[in-house]
This record gives C-alpha cells, structure tokens and sequence, in this order.
C-alpha cells in the first residue's frame, strides 16, 4: 500500500514539472516519458499513457489562457484543426512502424526548432521579406503545422518546441498568445491521437491518472506564470533548452547504446 502511495505521489510530482514544462515550452515528454518508464510501463504504452495524461496539461493550459486566445480563436482553430488532422496519420503510422525509427531524426529536429526559435527574434526582417511571398509562406506554415501534427501523433518527444517555434516565427502574435495556441492545438491533437491509440495500444489508466492530476496544475500554473518573465528572456530559454535537448538526444541515440 505505501508502495502505492510513494508512486502515487511521485507521478502526480512529475506531472506538474512536465505540465508546467509543456504549457510554457513544449518540454513536458523530457520528464514525463522517462517517469513512466522509471515505474515499469514498457515504451510503447508508456508514449500513448503519456498521450493520455497530457491531454489535461492541454486543459489546464487553455482554462489558463483565455486571456491570450480572446480574439484568435480562428487562428487557434485552424492551427489545431490542422495539427489533428496530422496527428492521425501519425498514429496511423505508429501502427505498421515502430517509434524507433523516427528517434534517429529528433535531435536534428529539435536543433531545427532552436534555430527557429533564434530566428523569431529577429520577426521584423522575416515580416519583410515575407510581403513578397506571402502565399508560398502562408503554404509553408500549414505543412510545417501538419507534418509536426504527424510527428505528435506518431512519436511526439518535445513536439511543443517545434509547433512554438514554427508559431512564433510566421504568426504575427505576441509570443504568449503564439504559446497558447500552440498548447490548444497539442490539446487536440492528443485527445485525437488517445483515441485512436486506446484502440490499439495498451493504455496504463492507473499511473495516467495521478500523472494528469500533476499535469492539469503544471499547465494551468504556466501561462500564469510566462505573463510575468520578459519575453526575450523565456526566447533565450527554451532556446538553450532546445540547444541541450538536441545535443542530448544526439549523444544518446547515436552513441549511447
């Protein structure tokens, strides 16, 4: 029983790290992945019970973000409709290849999100140059919002820097309000991807719960708390955040095996 207990409380700890993580970065999997690998659940459902519980960082976030989405609510529809429609065809996908396969591509994609993350510094050239070549850059930002809908579904690690990152370089929005977007949109795209995985992968509904707990605190606390820290400041963040994860997930897919 207090073996239960310690669990309990160690998941429902974890969730509020990863949702806070998730609801301010797109970082939630860098803790929560681990942890339910740490309390026995095998890594294919451990990847679709973090899908689960991470739906209520999604929750949280959005309730906390009313603020930030009052007057977007089309850009947050398309962005989410969008990225779920992705999303499914990344599931599909996980049923006939293994998630593996795609390990080997993350780092390069969460080096691609810091540099993107850079770039959104620098907006005013990027809405310059982007006057000529509207449509084409219009085009551009749907696929790129597509393909990482396909990525969440089908394996998802950091996913959230990748939409932020993609977000905040075409989107003509404060960085908070491309922030709680993105959260809405990895909302759908979870509940969409649960779904589809609860009919083919087992889902581990006693560690989600206390997980989710944790995660619906963690992502309402982030909005909150990204509204008080200077902007550029939280850019160099994740920033150096997505530096280190990359270099991380590098190091650990091609030489630590």
């Amino acid at each position: 029983m207090l073996h239960v207990i310690l669990i309990t409380i160690y998941l429902v700890f974890a969730g509020a790290v990863a949702g806070f993580l998730s609801s301010v970065a797109g970082l939630a999997s860098l803790v929560s992945y681990p942890v339910l690998l740490s309390v026995g659940v095998p890594p294919v459902s451990a990847d679709v019970t973090n899908t689960a519980a991470l739906i209520f960082t999604g929750l949280g976030s959005t309730l906390s973000s009313t603020k930030e989405l009052k007057g977007n609510r089309a850009t947050m529809w398309h962005v989410g409709l969008l990225a779920s429609f992705g999303g499914i065809i990344g599931c599909l996908i996980l049923a006939f290849l293994p998630s593996s396969s795609f390990e080997h591509v993350v780092p390069f994609l969460i080096l691609l999100a810091a540099l993107m993350m850079m770039a959104s510094g620098k907006k005013k050239a990027v809405r310059k140059a982007s006057q000529s070549t509207n449509l084409l850059i219009c085009v551009l930002k749907n696929i790129a919002i597509f393909l990482v809908g396909i990525y969440i579904g089908y394996f998802g690690a950091a996913a959230g820097i990748l939409m932020l990152a993609i977000l905040t370089v075409t989107l003509s929005k404060p960085f908070v309000v491309s922030n709680a977007i993105k959260n809405f949109a990895a909302l759908l795209t979870n509940i969409i991807s649960l779904v589809v995985y609860a009919l083919t992968i087992k889902v581990y509904w006693l560690m989600a719960v206390p997980l989710a707990a944790g995660m619906f605190v963690g992502g309402y606390v982030g909005p909150v708390a990204i509204r008080h820290v200077p902007v550029k400041l939280l850019r160099i963040l994740i920033t150096l955040a997505a530096f280190g994860l990359s270099g991380y997930l590098f190091y650990t897919t091609y030489f630590g095996k």
